[in-house]
């Protein structure tokens, strides 16, 4: 049997992509991808309509899907698609209305705790609850579509 690692990425349902990848982009020190190269190709050989497309932040987007990446991780020039640590926002109709049943663990350290609390709240968090118990002490947050995560 031969070794190998997966790519992946983490996909998270969304009513609006763009503004959770600016969440999260800014929450993690991420970039946003830019898909435009790709996008305006695709246009110009009539591969795609326009109506998949929206402008955001002064460039094309695929209108229905928005990613951010790790600024230090290779990404495909060609597309801006990133090849590392990424999470990717599809475009779905219904808001959240459960649980989640897979979250993101932000690691900042007890002495920062607090300020990173209050910084992610600037970017439209909200807290849910602050946790102490034997095993550690951290908080739940919600991103601005209320999908939670905790910051250790």
């Amino acid at each position: 049997m031969t070794d190998m690692t997966v790519q992946w990425k983490i996909v998270i349902d969304s009513t609006d992509p763009h503004a959770q990848a600016d969440f999260w982009a800014a929450a993690l020190g991420y970039t946003v991808e830019d898909n435009s190269p790709l996008i305006e190709q695709l246009l110009a050989a009539g591969a795609v309509p326009p109506e998949l497309t929206v402008e955001h932040h002064g460039r094309r987007s695929w209108r229905t899907a928005a990613a951010a990446r790790h600024p230090e991780d290779p990404y495909d020039e060609s597309s801006g698609a990133g090849l590392g640590r990424r999470l990717l926002f599809n475009h779905v109709p219904e808001k959240k209305t459960g649980k989640n049943r897979i979250h993101l663990d932000l690691h900042i350290g007890a002495d920062r705790r607090a300020a990173e609390v209050a910084r992610l709240e600037g970017l439209g968090a909200s807290t849910l609850r602050e946790v102490d118990e034997p095993g550690g002490q951290w908080v739940v947050m919600a991103d601005p579509e209320g999908n939670e995560f905790c910051v250790a």
